[in-house]
């Protein structure tokens, strides 16, 4: 693209509707674009790299793996994120539960086993209200 490369710029006449001058005049500095200018280049080279290519299919298909990678690097930190202070929150009831209940290791095992298949047979849709029910029916 022309963009990455230094060259000398030259001065050309250009005709833009108001219309789409008051577009750039909005819009230029939201592309982190340092003047309308630069915006227009930009755009004709984006537009360039799109006839260059036969279909625009593969020029494209950069630009939106690009966005698209961008957009799930984004959505992976909020998700570790999130699953972090889950993860915390977790740690915490286990040990004031731990602490305030004398539990068998031979019962926490089975309790394992059953909520591995539990989670499994129901994709992780476990809810506190099946467990009680389930505490209800045993005793």
């Amino acid at each position: 693209m022309h963009l990455l490369r230094k060259e000398r710029k030259i001065r050309i006449p250009l005709w833009i509707t108001p219309s789409v001058n008051e577009d750039i005049a909005e819009l230029y500095e939201q592309d982190n674009c340092r003047s309308p200018s630069e915006f227009i280049e930009k755009a004709v080279g984006f537009y360039c790299g799109y006839l260059r290519t036969e279909t625009g299919s593969p020029y494209l298909s950069r630009v939106l793996t690009t966005t698209m990678r961008g957009m799930l690097d984004s959505f992976e930190d909020r998700q570790a994120s999130l699953l972090f202070k889950l993860a915390v929150e977790m740690a915490m009831m286990m040990h004031i539960t731990a602490a305030a209940n004398d539990v068998e290791q031979d019962t926490l095992t089975r309790l394992r086993g059953r909520c591995v298949q539990e989670v499994k047979a129901l994709r992780g849709r476990v809810t506190f209200d099946q467990a009680a029910r389930f505490q209800k029916d045993k005793s």
